[in-house]
C-alpha cells in the first residue's frame, strides 16, 4: 500500500479537529455500525469541553490504494514544541485557515515551523459556509504570510481547497454553490501534491521518537517515523541515547494506527508512523537502530519551559473533606507519570511537601492541575512565575509576540494597560471599527492580564500570543495584581448578614453558606490594601427580632472564578487550594496577626 504522511496545522479553533472527523468518516474508515463521535480526535474530557487540541493525535485512513497517516496538532502556542517535532514525521501539511478570521498569530507560528522543515503545504480555506466568509481576502493574507516567512517559489505555489468541516463539504472553487458533501477534493489533493515519504526501505534500521505516550503496563511508548529499514516485535535493537551512549533492548510491542484505534502489529516498514514499547525510559530525539549498525539521526529540539509554579500538599483547615489523594508521595508519583509522557514538563522536589513544576505556559500547567483535580487530588499551587535565564552575564526573561483584535472604543484602555505592563507596540491597523494591535511584551506582563482584558473589552476582545525570545529583565512589579483582597478572620459558614455588611467594601467571591477559614480570600477590596473581614458573624437575635427577618437580605451575585482566573488573579503571597469540588484562594500565612507582622517587616 502506498503511503502519505501529513499533519494538520492551524490557529486555535479554525476547525482542524472537525475536519479530521470528516476525513475519517467520509473515507470509509468508520464501519457503518461504528458509532461516530464528534471531534473524535479530542479524546481527553478537557479537550472536548474547551474545544481545543492539547496533545498531538495520530490517525490513519485508507483511501483508494493509499494509507494516509494524519497527525492532528495542537494550535495553542503552549504546545508549539510538539508541532515542531511533528514536522520531522511528515512530508506535507494541510494549513487550515478560517474563511473569516484569516491568518492569526498561531497560523504564523505553525506555518513557520512547516516552512522551516521544508514540507509541502496545501491550504484549506475552512468555514466557507459562514455568511461573513471572505475567501479572496484571506487567500491574499495567506500568500502575504508565506512571503513574509520566506517561503520558496515551490512553497508559494500551494494548491487551495475550500471546505466546511462542520457541514462535511468541500470543492476546488470558492463559490459556495460548488460545495458537495464529500472530502474527496482534499484527499485527492493529498495524493497528488504530497510526496511519498523520503525513506530507505532496504537500509539498516533508523527510528526516532518525536512524541511520547505512557501506560501502566508497558511504560513509556515512543511515537515516530521509521526513516530506514524495518522493525519486528521481539527483535533486539540498540538505542542511541541523547548523551551518545548505547542501550540494547527488546521491542515488546509495535502499534500502528487506523481510524481512532491504535492496533498491535508484528512488523513495520520505512515510512510507517508507529509507536514502540520496550525501553522504559525512551526519550524524544533518540535513535533506535539494528545492533552493531548504530547511526544516530540529528537530535530534535525540545521547547524549554518558560513558566514554573509550586505544587504542594494541601495545608488548609479543610484538607481531606473533598479529595481522597492528599499525600506528597501520591502527588510526586502523579507528576512523575506526567513528565514521562510530556517532554516539556519538568518536575523538581522543592522540599518534602512541595514540588517545582515547570511548563510552557499557564494553559499547559492549568490543564495538568485540572486533570489531577478530576482524579481526586487535593493540592495547593502558587502563582505562576517566569523562568529567568543568565545570558552573557545579563538576567533575561521570556518575551512574547502579542496580537490583539478589539473594537475601536476599547483601544485606549488596552493600550494603557499594556503600556503599564512594559509592552512595546510594534504595529497597529484599523478596518471597519476593529483595531488590530501587535505588541512585544514580557511573559510576566501576560500573567493575570487575560481576566482584566476580557473585562475592559466587555468580552469582545481577542488576544493571542506566542513565545518570541529571551531579553534582559524589565520593570519590577510587572504582573502583580494592584487591588487588595478581603481576607476572612474567622472559620465557619459565611452568613448573609455579614456578607450584606461587607458588600460595600468590594466584590465577594463567596455566597452565604460557603465554608470559610481564617486566611481564606473571600473577595476583592475596592482599595489597594488587604482588609481582614468577618464573614461568619450572625445577627444577634432578641425577643423582638425573629429569625426569619435575616432572609430578606438581598445580596449581589458573587464573582465566580475559574482555575485560569484564579491563576491570573493571585499574587506571590497567595495560593490556590484545589480540590475535586472547589478552588479556594488563600493567603500563604493564614493567621491574621502573623500575616500582619510579616507584611509590616517585608514592605
Amino acid at each position: 500500500m502506498k503511503k502519505r504522511n501529513i499533519a494538520i496545522i492551524a490557529h486555535v479553533d479554525h476547525g482542524k479537529t472537525t475536519l479530521v472527523d470528516q476525513l475519517l468518516q467520509m473515507s470509509g474508515t468508520f464501519r457503518e455500525n461504528e458509532e461516530k463521535i464528534e471531534r473524535a480526535m479530542d479524546s481527553n474530557a478537557i479537550e472536548k469541553e474547551r474545544g481545543i487540541t492539547i496533545l498531538a493525535k495520530t490517525t490513519a485512513i485508507n483511501y483508494k490504494e493509499y494509507r494516509i497517516n494524519i497527525l492532528d496538532t495542537p494550535g495553542h502556542a503552549d504546545f508549539g514544541g510538539e508541532v515542531e517535532r511533528i514536522m520531522n514525521l511528515v512530508d506535507g501539511v494541510l494549513l487550515v485557515v478560517d474563511a473569516y478570521e484569516g491568518t492569526m498569530p498561531q497560523t504564523r507560528f505553525v506555518l513557520k515551523k512547516a516552512l522551516e522543515a521544508n514540507v509541502k503545504p496545501i491550504v484549506v480555506i475552512n468555514k466557507i459556509d459562514k455568511p461573513t466568509a471572505r475567501a479572496k481576502a484571506v487567500i491574499d493574507e495567506v500568500l502575504d504570510l508565506f512571503i513574509e516567512l520566506g517561503a520558496t517559489i515551490e512553497q508559494l505555489d500551494f494548491p487551495i481547497v475550500y471546505a466546511s468541516g462542520l457541514q462535511g463539504t468541500s470543492s476546488l472553487e470558492e463559490d459556495i454553490e460548488t460545495q458537495r458533501k464529500t472530502m474527496d477534493p482534499i484527499l485527492d489533493m493529498i495524493i497528488e501534491h504530497i510526496p511519498e515519504p523520503s525513506v530507505d526501505n532496504d537500509g539498516d534500521l533508523q527510528f526516532q521518537p518525536a512524541l511520547l505516550d505512557y501506560n501502566d503496563y508497558v511504560g513509556r511508548i515512543g511515537i515516530g517515523l521509521i526513516k530506514r529499514g524495518k522493525l519486528k516485535t521481539n527483535e533486539m535493537v540498540s538505542c542511541v541515547r541523547l548523551d551518545g551512549s548505547i542501550k540494547q533492548f527488546r521491542v515488546q510491542k509495535i502499534f500502528g494506527y487506523l481510524g481512532l484505534k491504535r492496533i498491535e502489529i508484528e512488523e513495520a516498514f520505512a515510512g510507517d508512523i508507529i509507536a514502540i514499547a520496550g525501553l522504559p525510559d525512551i526519550s524524544v530525539g533518540e535513535t533506535v537502530c539494528n545492533i552493531g549498525k548504530e547511526e544516530a539521526l540529528p537530535l530534535l529540539r525540545i521547547d524549554e519551559p518558560t513558566l514554573q509554579m509550586t505544587f504542594g500538599v494541601n495545608t488548609s483547615p479543610l484538607v481531606g473533606k473533598e479529595g481522597k489523594i492528599l499525600t506528597a508521595r501520591k502527588i510526586e508519583e502523579r507528576l512523575s507519570k506526567e513528565s514521562q509522557k510530556d517532554v516539556s514538563l519538568k518536575v523538581e522536589q522543592k522540599d518534602s511537601e512541595s514540588f517545582i513544576v515547570s511548563g510552557r505556559g499557564e494553559l499547559h500547567l492549568s490543564i495538568l492541575i485540572e486533570n489531577m483535580r478530576r482524579e481526586g487530588f487535593e493540592l495547593q499551587v502558587s502563582k505562576p512565575e517566569v523562568i529567568l535565564k543568565e545570558i552573557d552575564g545579563n538576567k533575561c526573561e521570556p518575551f512574547e509576540d502579542v496580537q490583539i483584535d478589539v473594537k475601536e472604543e476599547y483601544m485606549g484602555n488596552v493600550i494603557e494597560a499594556l503600556g503599564n505592563r512594559e509592552g512595546i507596540m510594534e504595529s497597529m491597523s484599523q478596518a471597519e471599527g476593529q483595531v488590530r494591535i501587535n505588541y512585544t511584551i514580557p511573559s510576566r506582563g501576560l500573567i493575570g492580564f487575560m481576566t482584566e482584558f476580557m473585562t475592559m473589552t466587555k468580552g469582545y476582545g481577542m488576544l493571542n500570543h506566542t513565545f518570541k525570545e529571551y531579553r534582559p529583565v524589565v520593570g519590577t512589579r510587572v504582573g502583580e495584581r494592584k487591588a487588595g483582597v478581603l481576607v476572612s478572620t474567622e472559620s465557619g459558614k459565611a452568613t448573609a448578614y455579614s456578607i450584606g455588611q461587607i458588600e460595600e467594601r468590594g466584590v465577594l467571591f463567596i455566597e452565604p453558606g460557603t465554608e470559610v477559614y481564617e486566611g481564606m480570600i473571600v473577595g476583592e477590596n475596592s482599595h489597594d490594601d488587604d482588609l481582614a473581614v468577618n464573614v461568619v458573624k450572625a445577627k444577634q437575635l432578641t425577643n423582638t427580632r425573629s429569625a426569619g427577618k435575616d432572609n430578606t437580605v438581598v445580596l449581589k451575585r458573587p464573582r465566580l472564578m475559574s482555575l485560569e482566573a484564579c491563576l491570573d488573579y493571585i499574587n506571590s503571597d497567595e495560593l490556590i487550594e484545589v480540590t475535586p469540588k472547589t478552588y479556594r484562594l488563600r493567603k500563604k500565612i493564614l493567621n491574621t496577626n502573623e500575616r500582619k507582622k510579616f507584611d509590616k517587616y517585608n514592605k
